[in-house]
């Protein structure tokens, strides 16, 4: 499994394995990391998963989509490397992916 890298506001490093297939947004709800509060479950209509992925990954990550990125001008101090976690879907490529999470998801 993946090992995804979620990096909080102060700058600790939690690490989860998170299967292929599966959600970023998933991977933290599931290993109890604080700072992804998913109050949708996933669906694409909260933005309380906002996360911004190191420059490293972008490529790997994708682009947000037009549904994505409307939501992601609710979010708070959305920036361009910003994405909703729920929205990002694990692959094997993904490993060691890097995600930092916001101060506040509101």
């Amino acid at each position: 499994m993946p090992l995804i890298n979620y990096i909080d506001h102060n700058g600790n490093q939690f690490e989860a394995e998170v299967a292929v297939g599966e959600t970023v947004m998933q991977g933290a709800v599931d290993n109890m990391i604080d700072g992804i509060l998913a109050e949708c479950g996933g669906a694409c209509a909260c933005a309380t998963c906002h996360c911004y992925v190191d420059d490293a990954w972008i490529e790997k990550t994708g682009q947000a989509d037009d549904m994505e990125k409307e939501l992601l001008e609710a979010a708070v101090d959305p920036k361009d490397n910003s994405r909703l976690s729920c929205q990002m879907t694990v692959s094997e490529d993904m490993d060691g992916l890097v995600v930092h999470l916001p101060k506040s998801q509101y």
